[in-house]
């Protein structure tokens, strides 16, 4: 049997990937973050499948309820949301998983910040603007961050920042980074992405704490900051990707005709 890790994507039920809903489909069993994934992608495990939300588990239970699965050798869904890289706790599933040598596969899904920034309709990479994306979070009942990757770190990059886990924490993202980019700067919100009732709160850093606690949004939010976020109304220039005078392996100089 194989443990298979699955990105659901962040809410939508269509931005799961290909692999992912087959795997889904196929296995016997079906372990799930319920709070974060949707009842739609779970309702395709097969008939008769073991469907169990494991939100209300611990990781000892969670661990159990794939060796009960390996010892009958069926092969486990276990789908988390967005892509399960990032702040997916995969780590220390597979860890206990080497130990018990159970076999296990990670199938991709697409990440929030990606699923915001389409459905913004942004670039979060725009030239001479902002080249970096940086995926991080702050420090508050979850575990600390490492030395070195506190905002006032990051953020002297430059670089269009998106914040997990911090929509409580605005207080101190606006400590740490209004030094370093200006209370004028750029934010963006992004509440439940691909979710029926997704939400985009746009303000700076100087006003979006005001803004979030009027919205009463607490939880399950993304916080973007950068000046990539007000691109689209600036003068920037394009990329050289496209450029008539941008010369490449694919597009080769060409002949000037008389």
């Amino acid at each position: 049997m194989t443990v298979h890790f699955i990105g659901a994507g962040p809410g939508d039920p269509d931005l799961i990937t290909v692999r992912g809903l087959k795997l889904i489909r196929a296995c016997p069993v079906c372990l799930y973050a319920g709070s974060l994934v949707p009842e739609a992608i779970v309702a395709e495990a097969p008939e008769g499948a073991r469907v169990l939300d494991t939100a209300p588990l611990t990781l000892d239970e969670i661990i159990a309820e794939i060796e009960m699965a390996h010892a009958a050798g069926h092969d486990v869904a276990r789908v988390h949301s967005g892509d399960p890289s990032i702040y997916g706790a995969i780590a220390e599933q597979m860890r206990r998983l080497d130990a018990a040598g159970i076999p296990y596969e990670v199938t991709p899904g697409v990440p929030a910040f990606a699923a915001a920034a389409a459905a913004l309709k942004m670039e979060l990479t725009i030239p001479e603007v902002a080249q970096t994306i940086i995926l991080t979070r702050t420090a508050m009942k979850s575990s600390s961050m490492p030395d070195g990757e506190d905002l006032a770190t990051l953020g002297k990059s430059g670089a269009t920042l998106a914040i997990h886990l911090s929509v409580r924490n605005l207080r101190e993202v606006e400590r740490q980074l209004v030094p370093l980019y200006g209370a004028d700067c750029p934010v963006v919100v992004a509440y439940r992405v691909g979710w029926p009732d997704q939400a985009f709160l746009h303000g700076t850093l100087g006003d979006i704490r005001e803004k979030v606690r009027a919205s009463k949004i607490t939880r399950t939010a993304l916080v973007f900051v950068g000046p990539a976020l007000a691109a689209r109304d600036a003068d920037f220039r394009d990329s050289a990707l496209y450029d008539a005078d941008h010369v490449h392996v694919l597009r080769p100089k060409r002949k000037k005709t008389a």
